[in-house]
């Protein structure tokens, strides 16, 4: 039977805990019969427990040509795609809603959040596990330290809950950090009130230079004789704005490129 070796390239850390794999896959919010993709499974520890959910239609995403192989032996009922979770064309796999699950490699979780983004109408839900300090990063409010890029853009379309705390013991090989799983579930937004592509430039661009006030960290977007400047917002720094300001910001912003 083959076996598995965690790669360090993929940022492999094998879960050994069934009671964390069974939590992670209880957490899953369902509402009757759900297909779910579950990203990188290695060698199955979480896969398990979804596959003994009969409300589960289970599709599993794997890189790993080892793991795809010790998957097919020891869950030959699984449908296992051998892809990059970031190269695939996910309606062309789910012509319907679906969920996100898995312990999310670490060095790509950012990556998989924003491919969520741009798939936002078919994913309802993720739940996953990533590097603890992401996950408090996303779950952050506005005045925070660590509200930025990610809390932002996320929170503008996914309620975050941060479910549980995940210590290194308990993986093959341990991380050097500890792990967290949170929760995404998506919002009553269908659409931001405000040019999204903008929306995100802007997000991007304040928080680039994070310590600065708004009108100095904005500067790269409109010019500095704009009379926009002076509204009291531009005396804020990036981490001090809900969403909801972010949205305003981004209204005045284009009405002052237009301006221009």
């Amino acid at each position: 039977m083959t076996q598995v070796r965690a790669k360090k390239h993929l940022g492999q850390h094998f879960l050994r805990d069934l009671e964390v794999a069974r939590r992670i896959a209880a957490s899953l919010p369902l509402d009757g019969r759900t297909s779910v993709l579950e990203i990188g499974p290695g060698t199955g520890v979480l896969t398990q427990f979804l596959l003994q959910n009969p409300d589960i239609d289970l599709t599993a995403v794997e890189l790993d040509s080892e793991s795809v192989v010790y998957l097919h032996q020891h869950f030959p009922q699984l449908k296992v795609v051998e892809a990059d979770f970031l190269k695939m064309d996910l309606k062309s796999f789910f012509s319907d809603k679906f969920c996100v699950i898995g312990n999310l490699p670490y060095n790509i979780s950012s990556q998989i959040f924003f491919k969520m983004l741009e798939n936002k109408e078919q994913i309802p839900c993720l739940v996953g596990m990533i590097q603890k300090e992401v996950a408090e990063r996303m779950a952050a409010k506005e005045g925070n330290k660590t509200y930025g890029i990610l809390s932002v853009l996320m929170q503008a379309y996914y309620s975050i809950d941060y479910l549980f705390t995940v210590h290194e013991h308990v993986f093959d090989p341990p991380p050097k950090v500890k792990s967290a799983v949170i929760r995404l579930t998506r919002n009553d937004v269908s659409r931001i009130n405000c040019d999204e592509k903008l929306f995100k430039t802007v997000v991007k661009t304040a928080f680039n230079q994070r310590r600065k006030q708004m009108r100095n960290s904005l500067k790269p977007l409109i010019a500095k004789e704009n009379p926009v400047f002076a509204d009291p917002i531009f005396d804020k720094r990036p981490e001090q704005l809900s969403v909801d300001a972010f949205i305003e910001l981004t209204n005045m912003i284009e009405k002052a490129l237009k301006q221009d």
